[in-house]
C-alpha cells in the first residue's frame, strides 16, 4: 500500500477561517483576503481538473490493457 493511499488527518482549515475575527479588518484587509481566498479556490480547482485529467488518463491505459 502507498502512503498516498492511507486516509489523511483532516485539518478543519474551513473552521479555522470561519472562527477568525473579521471585524478588526478594514475594508482594504477585507478585500485583500476575499482576493486572496478568490485565487487560492481557482488554484484548487485547477489542481482538481489536472488530478481528474491524470486519473481519467490512468484508467483509459488500464483498460486498454
Amino acid at each position: 500500500m502507498f502512503e498516498d493511499d492511507l486516509p489523511r488527518k483532516k485539518t478543519d482549515l474551513v473552521a479555522e477561517l470561519a472562527r477568525e475575527d473579521l471585524d478588526r479588518l478594514s475594508i482594504a484587509e477585507l478585500d485583500a483576503r476575499i482576493a486572496a481566498l478568490e485565487a487560492e479556490v481557482e488554484r484548487t480547482r485547477k489542481k482538481r481538473a489536472g488530478a481528474a485529467d491524470f486519473r481519467s488518463a490512468a484508467d483509459a491505459l488500464f483498460r486498454k490493457g
